[in-house]
């Protein structure tokens, strides 16, 4: 298996697809990648060669923010938010939805489980 900045590129998968294992490369920025160090997208993972694993890497490591740094970046933002106090922080501190959902229904995934009792008499 290939390892690229610490993530294992899955060895049967063609190589489009397999560098979407990685934290911040998804469908379009893969082919992007590809087109760029002229590799051919229908290559499986396990028969890139030491070369082009190379050039991959360096690729990924000098124009691309990926795992970790994004990891990072993405978590400060938020924390930046929450600390100026705007909107969007508000709502991330009192984990509901972000991004203007209804919670009158549904935003289960923010909220947590329901605090009610279903059916229950009085």
């Amino acid at each position: 298996m290939a390892r690229i900045v610490g993530v294992e590129i899955p060895s049967r998968k063609r190589i489009d697809i397999g560098l979407t294992a990685i934290f911040g490369i998804g469908r379009s920025s893969a082919t992007k990648i590809i087109e760029t160090l002229k590799l051919d997208p229908a290559t499986k993972g396990a028969d890139l060669t030491e070369q082009e694993l190379i050039r991959l890497r360096d690729e990924l490591e000098e124009n691309w923010m990926i795992e970790g740094d994004l990891r990072r970046k993405v978590s400060m933002d938020v924390k930046r938010m929450m600390d100026i106090g705007c909107y969007r922080g508000l709502r991330h501190r009192r984990g509901l939805p972000v991004r203007g959902q209804r919670t009158k229904t549904n935003a289960r995934t923010r909220k947590g489980r329901a605090r009610t009792v279903p059916g229950k008499k009085k």
